[in-house]
This record gives structure tokens, sequence and C-alpha cells, in this order.
């Protein structure tokens, strides 16, 4: 694969180029722009230009296209799979749902595109309001920034660009630097789709360099950054005036009630694909999961079970689970932190050790709150499990977190679910799913540090977009 800059709808010879390494094999698999300063302003610029256009069409013309572009994605997908799988090192089998998944949240960014609407105010509420008529309308802000990451390099750069293009905006990408080739894919489909010039622009390269420019730029009216905590308060404090959506890190938690005791032979291997599904490599990944004692024992035994049958391997055999990791930095890192672990106490069931470029799925017990596998994001295939005695100790130990992305309860008991639902600190609770469950159209952001601003395509149009209220006086 070799890919240039994606620049006014048309691929452009680069000044730079690097090579982009397959995670398993080490084996280089193409070459891609390591895009200067210039060329990224020469993308903000074809984006501002093409804005004028993007701005006039309606919204049934802006649905089309992405219909369009989800039909040719369709049409595509085992290509667009196997992009994912090489640049990402994602196992094939989860790079078609992820493939799936983008064309599901296409046609969800289309059909949204058709329901932007304001509302009716009745200004004859207030004293003197009486004769006017009045009703809120929403438009496109111009230039949108994405910083999008290496987990899910086609999905969640959909997630940004499709509501982007639903409002009438253009977009220019920022992809991670190791998994670039998805987003330059769908700049081409989009294009293909009848997208103006212009509306999509990729700009592959170095994060912090680039990142930089479209921050300090004041045509780029929004950045929608997903990516450690540590660089989302970074852009948060530099991005001034403009619009923020921050999509950041978690350590997800989960509890399992003593009342869900004859259904632990189904929710066992939901928990074990909910830790350990793309290495959990996956912002929602379940990392901290907490029984009810009376049933502790039972549960670590089936979850032990059930990870040992987890296959370890290349990932373009269709049976592959778990893989290599983004990168050997990241293998060093996580290491280290079950051996942290297991020096101050805890204990490895399962795993703890490195196969290939990767970490064989690892259940951890009696870990120390403070260690880093518990309060960080571990980011791989790492779970702890730790017994509570009831559910108030269970909610204890799951707030106790800077993170509050997704979290899980699995309860037969209504009223402790709800009051659990009310307490838990973070942006989404799944009953009687794990915290590893995200539909595209649902509402998507967390608390603390896991982010700003929400996700999910009828959400992120939103916050795409400008209110602007109109008042006509019929008693002149």
């Amino acid at each position: 694969m070799k890919y240039c800059l994606f620049i006014d709808g048309e691929e452009r010879i680069p000044l730079n180029t690097y090579v982009v390494n397959h995670p398993y094999t080490g084996e280089a698999i193409g070459e891609v722009a390591d895009s200067t300063e210039e060329e990224m302003s020469a993308a903000i610029e074809a984006a501002s230009k093409a804005f004028s256009v993007m701005k006039t069409l309606s919204s049934r013309e802006r649905a089309n296209i992405l219909y369009r572009a989800a039909e040719i994605l369709e049409e595509e997908k085992e290509e667009a799979a196997s992009i994912i799988t090489k640049e990402a090192s994602k196992p094939i089998a989860a790079s078609r749902m992820e493939v799936e998944r983008s064309i599901q949240t296409l046609q969800f960014a289309a059909e949204e595109a058709k329901r932007i609407g304001g509302e009716y105010i009745p200004l004859d509420a207030a004293k003197g309001g009486e004769g006017r008529d009045a009703y809120t309308i929403y438009e496109p802000i111009g230039v949108i920034g994405a910083i999008t990451p290496f987990n899910f390099p086609l999905n969640l750069t959909v997630h940004k660009v499709g509501p982007a293009i639903a409002a009438g905006n253009t977009i220019v990408v920022k992809p991670a630097e190791q998994t670039p080739f998805s987003s330059l894919k769908l700049a081409e489909i989009l294009t293909r789709a009848g997208l103006p010039k212009g509306a999509i622009n990729v700009v592959p390269g170095d994060g912090p360099k680039l990142g930089k420019v479209l921050i300090d730029d004041d045509r780029i009216k929004k950045i929608s950054f997903t990516g450690s905590p540590i660089v989302g308060k970074l852009i948060k404090n530099q991005a001034g005036l403009k619009k923020v959506t921050l999509e950041l890190g978690s350590n997800s938690a989960l509890y399992i009630d003593k009342s869900v005791k004859d259904h632990l032979k189904k929710i066992v291997p939901k928990a074990v694909i909910g830790a350990f599904s793309y290495n959990g490599q996956v912002c929602i990944s379940t990392q901290r999961i907490y029984v009810h004692k009376q049933i502790a024992q039972e549960f670590i035994d089936l979850f032990v079970k059930e990870t040992e049958k987890i296959v370890f391997g290349d990932p373009f055999d269709e049976k592959t689970v778990v893989t290599s990791l983004i990168n050997k930095k990241s293998q060093q890192r996580i290491m280290e932190w079950i051996e942290e672990a297991v020096h101050r106490g805890g204990k490895v069931l399962t795993g703890g050790v490195m196969k290939g470029n990767g970490i064989a799925p690892t259940v951890l017990q009696n870990v120390p709150d403070d260690c880093s596998v518990s309060c960080q994001e571990v980011f791989g295939p790492v779970v702890i499990i730790d017994e509570v005695e009831n559910d108030a100790e269970a909610l204890k130990k799951m707030n106790n977190s800077e993170f509050g992305l997704n979290a899980g309860v699995y309860t037969n008991d209504l009223i402790q679910a709800m009051e659990m639902a009310h307490q838990l600190e973070v942006g989404q609770v799944l009953i009687n799913d794990v915290p590893t469950t995200r539909f595209d159209h649902m509402p998507y952001g967390g608390v603390k540090s896991s982010g700003y601003g929400y996700e999910g395509v009828k959400y992120a149009i939103k916050e795409m977009m400008q209110m602007k209220m109109i008042s006509l006086n019929y008693h002149i």
C-alpha cells in the first residue's frame, strides 16, 4: 500500500513519507505522507473554501452522499477490513465487524441529516412578547478538525466525518500515525460518492506537530479528538473559543450481583469478550470486575476457564481473538504494570506473559486499588476480578476512579439496578450488559478524565452546529 496526502479531492505527492509496519510481523505494509505544517495548512485552506459549497447543499443531497458512501463501503468491505487488519493488527473477524459498524454509522448520519431541526418558541409567554413568532434553526459551523486513534481507525473516523458532513461542515482528519490507511480509504470513498472537493481532507503524520496547526488555526471551528487524557486536556486548554469534543480514556468497571447466579454461564463469555476483544485496546474495555462474594469463586473459575480458550495468533487467522499489541512500547508498559501488581500482592490467575509482540490474556486478583493496572487505563489484555461484600462496596470501588466512561451492572434486582445506575459516576450505564457495549447511534461521552462532550451520530451533529433564533413581529 502506498498512499499520499488527500487534499481538495485528490491525492497529492508529499514532501516526505514514512513506512508503516504490520504490528504482528514487523514487516512494512506501506508508505504514507509524513506531512508538514504547510501541507496541513493547505488542507485547512481547501476545507475552508469548500465550506461555501457544503453549506448550500440540501439535507437530501448530504444524506444521499452518505448513503452512497455506505453502499460503496459495503461493496468494498473485504478490502477495508484487510486494511484495518494490516495497519492495526486487529483480528480479521473484528475488522469485518468494524467495517459493518462503519457502514451503519454512515447510514445513521444520512438519516440524521434529514432530521436536523429547531423548535418553536412562544414569545408571548413573556410580557411584551405578544404578536411575535419565534423559532430556532441549526447552521453548520465551518471546518472541523478531527484527530483519530489507532484502535478503530475506520469507525471512529466515520463517527467524526459522518456527522460533520450531515451537518453541512467540512473536515480535516489527522489519523493516528500507525493507522492512516483507513482514513485515506474513507476519503476516497466519500469523494466517489459525490462529496464536493475539499469537504474531506486527510493529513497523516506527526500528531503533536500537525495537531498544533489544527488547534492554532482560526479557520478550524471545532476540534473532535479521541485519544489519551493527557493530550485531551492539553487540547482543551489551548483551544480557546473553539468547540471541542474529547473522547478520552477509561478503566471500565463491571458488577456481578448474586441475583444472577443462575445466569453465570451466559454472562461469563460476554465478560471475557468485553475484557479481551482486540487485545483490550478499546476505550470501554472491561478492566475491573467486582463479584458478590456468594458467587465470586464460581464466577472466577468459569472466567479463567473461558479465558484460556482464547486463540492467540495471526490476525488474518479467522480463529484469532487476541494478537499483537499496537507496538512494543505498549507491550513493555503493560508487562511492567502486571509485575507491579504481583509485587504488591496481586495474583495472576492466568496469562501474565508475553507472546510474540503481544501479551497472553491476563486475569489478576487481589490487586491494590492504587496499582497502575487498577487505577489507570491498561489498554491491553488484562482484567482484574475481586469479590465484594455487597453492591454498596461494589459501587464505592467502581466510582473510585479518575475515569467515568462506561460501567456495567448484572443484576435481577430492579431497585438495585436503578440505584446503581443513578449513583455510578459515568457517562453510560449498561444494565445486564458488559461496559464494553456501544451502539453507534447512542449518546457516548464520559465524565471526569474520560472526556468532554458527546459522540453518537445525532448528538455529534448538534455539537457541530450553531443554533440561531429567528423572531417575526407580525404586529408592527
